[in-house]
Order: structure tokens, then sequence, then C-alpha cells
């Protein structure tokens, strides 16, 4: 028998039993059933994850595909459709369950456990406790999105330089080492989320995680050839216009869709994410104008952006006008870090993931702890910036070091970068024999 095909029976037998009904009794600890639907709040979700699967598939691809050279557009739109395709297939094979599982083998708080791999014990007829109203499998499609977005953002550290190949297996093994022990510490009954650090729908989990990830990504990559002497302006500021639309109208999913329920909640929710992307945008602008003596639409976009990421941990805790100061005060946090920081370090952080994610997300998730208020969620009761910094290290000390580790795993099998003849050339052609023409 040929390696391949030892290799095809190997996994078809892991299949197999796996799938097995022996197999599937441990189911998740947090199971109910039979399962008593609230269809409204079932309509909601479904629909939140509609608009948050568009944030990746088109949005952040158009995004970050208008921000890049004209021959590295297709290598960045197939990155984003790489990190949807792997992701979505390991959330169904173990993400899930090491996300979200409580069962006899979660280690600790720091990762969940692998009884409901392949999604064992999940029915028509279960639901997890965080949504008891729920179907599980709609609780698992809405997290999935979560999890598919979020190495999608790291993209943007690493565009027009990383090998596909590397970019596809770091997808795998950052979903499974980095996010969903993150996942299960802060949401999944972690350690984090017992000591009341607050997220409501994804500032460290999600936009902390991809920023700090980004940033290590670019140090060890090191900047792309010609960085700071070649002219590497967006090739299509139209295309980042469209996908940050997209990202915008995708956000009321992610942050209303975290409310769980279509209720005054999720309105909050909806308003206060809509507020903070305007004002945010609003103190971009202010600020580079001031630095740079014209408004560019770029940075207008990159505003709204920083203000969507600067709201999500606190869309759900906090009243509008804590969502307008955060936004007043991410926009021009994250053009610091977009521009001010990363001129003075010099690395190249290639599409700004961590100048605006990592940088707005750290803002957002402390200034959670200032303005969350009870009178929006009773979940905000002893919130302190104090508290959310905790949360903070322990993410970016999770992150920076397993990221580390996976980039070495590349290194060492795939490679990570293409030569400088292929960067010089375009990934386009390079990495996929296509071009935009």
């Amino acid at each position: 028998m040929t390696r391949s095909a030892a290799l095809a029976v190997t996994l078809v037998a892991a299949a197999a039993a796996f799938a097995s009904p022996a197999l599937a009794a441990p189911a998740l600890l947090a199971h109910q059933a039979p399962l008593a639907i609230d269809t409204a709040a079932t309509a909601w979700i479904l629909t939140s994850t509609a608009l948050v699967l568009l944030m990746t598939l088109p949005g952040l691809a158009l995004f970050y595909g208008g921000m890049v050279r004209k021959k590295n557009i297709i290598s960045v739109v197939a990155q984003s459709a790489a990190a949807f395709a792997i992701v979505s297939v390991l959330w169904f094979l173990v993400g899930y369950s090491l996300s979200f599982g409580k069962g006899p083998d979660a280690i600790n708080g720091f990762i969940g456990g692998v009884e409901a791999a392949f999604l064992n014990g999940v029915t028509a007829q279960t639901a997890h406790s965080l949504l008891p109203g729920l179907p599980e499998l709609l609780f698992v499609a809405f997290q999935m999105t979560f999890a598919i977005i979020t190495p999608a953002l790291i993209a943007g550290a690493f565009a027009e330089r990383m090998k596909f190949s590397a970019s596809l297996l770091f997808f795998g093994l950052w979903h499974l080492i980095v996010y969903a022990p993150i996942c299960h510490q802060v949401w999944g009954g972690g350690y984090l989320g017992g000591l009341g650090v607050l997220d409501f729908a994804g500032g460290a989990v999600v936009h902390v995680n991809a920023g700090v990830a980004g940033l290590v990504c670019a140090l060890v990559l090191g900047p792309r050839h010609g960085f700071g002497r070649d002219n590497m302006a967006p090739a299509n500021l139209v295309y980042s216009a469209i996908g940050t639309g997209l990202l915008l109208v995708g956000w009321l999913g992610f942050n209303a869709g975290s409310a769980g329920a279509a209720d005054a909640l999720a309105a909050t929710a909806a308003f206060n994410t809509i507020l903070a992307a305007g004002s945010a945008a609003l103190g971009w602008m202010t600020i580079e104008w001031f630095d740079r003596k014209r408004p560019t639409l770029l940075g207008l976009l990159s505003g709204v952006v920083g203000g969507l990421v600067a709201i999500t941990p606190a869309a759900g805790f906090v009243d509008p006008k804590g969502a307008f100061f955060i936004g007043l005060i991410g926009g021009p946090a994250c053009y610091a870090g977009a521009v001010w920081l990363k001129h003075a370090l010099k690395y190249d952080d290639s599409l700004d993931a961590f100048g605006v994610h990592g940088v707005g997300g750290i803002v957002g998730a402390l200034l959670t702890g200032v303005f969350a208020t009870t009178t929006v969620n009773a979940l905000s009761e002893g919130a302190t910036v104090w508290k959310q910094a905790i949360g903070l290290v322990g993410v970016i000390a999770w992150s920076a070091v397993g990221t580390f580790v996976v980039l070495m795993i590349c290194k060492f099998t795939t490679g990570l970068r293409v030569t400088k003849d292929e960067e010089v050339e375009g990934l386009d052609y390079t990495q996929h024999g296509e071009a935009i023409h």
C-alpha cells in the first residue's frame, strides 16, 4: 500500500470512529434537550451569521485587496478565501470543541476538550448554555464566522511577501494553537472570563489576538523589498471603499448578533457600532489633516474600521455616550499606531493589522472598563480597567508566543517568504499563475 493510500485509509477510519454512536455519547456538558426554540432569536442569529460571513468574503478581501499593489491583489483575496476554507473545516473537526468544550479533558480553563470533535453530540435538539434558545448548530455556525475572519485579518500584516503554502499552514496551525485556546479562555468558560474580563463581541478574542499575531509576523518575516523606498501606494481605493462598506454592514451582525437575541441589547449594540465608526472616522481625519495637511479617503476608511474595532469589546456594555467617546479616542489611537508607531519602529505591517486591529482592540478593551454601565448590561457590574488590562496581558502573551511557534513550524517546513524575484514580479502570477490586466 502506498503512503498516500495508507494515509487516506487512516483518515477514513478516524472519521468513522468519531462519527460512531458510541463515541458521540459524551456530548458537551452544556447541552440541553429537548430544545425549545426562540424563533425570533434564531431568525436574528441566522441573519447575523450571514452578515459576519460577509465580512470576510467579500468584505475583508476587497478592503485588503484594494490596499496592496496591483500585482498582489489576487494573492490577498486568495488568502481570505483560504482562511474561510481551512477554518470552516477545522471548526467542524475540532475547533469548536477546543473553543467551547467543557468535558473532562478540558485543561484548567486554558483550552476545551475534544468530546465534541466532528460535532459529536451536537444535534438538532441540542443547545449550548450560552444561547439556550438557539439550535446548537446555529451557535456553532455563528461562532465559526468569528473564527474565520480572525486569521484572515492577520494576512494584512504579511501581505505581498509570504508564500501561499506557508499561509495555508499558518492559518490551520494558528487556529488550533492560538485562536481556539484564547476563545475558550475568554468566552468558553476559561480563566479570563472567570476573572470578569469583558469582551462583548471579540475585541480581545478577534482583534487584539489578530493584531498581535500580525505584529509578530511582520517582525519575523521582515520588510518587503523596497519598503521605505519604493512606491507601495494602494492599487484601488474604490475596492477598499466597497470592502469597508461591507465590513460596516457585516459588523452589525458581529456586534448586535453577539447579544444573542433580537432585543434591546442588540439594538444598543447596533447603534453603538454605527456611532463609534462615525466618530472614529472623524477623529482619524482630524488628526491626519493636521499631520499631513490633507484628509485622505484611505484615512477615512481606516478610521471607520478603527472605530468598529474599538467598539467591539464594549458594544453591549456601554451607552451611546460611551460609544461616542470610544470611537473618538479609538480613531486617533489607530492613526498613531498605523502611522507614527510603525514609522518610529520601522517594522513593515503591510496593511496595518496591528496598527488598527491591535491598537484599536487594546484601546477599546481598556475603555470598556471605563464606560461599561449596568444600565445597559447587568454583566457590567464590577467592570474595571484593571480587569480588562489583565485580560489583555493574557491574550497578548498567548498570541505572541503561539504565533511565533507557528511561524517557526512554517519556516522549517514550507518556508515563509517568496524569493526576491518572485516578490518583485508579484505574488498574483508567481503564486497563482493569475493576474489582473
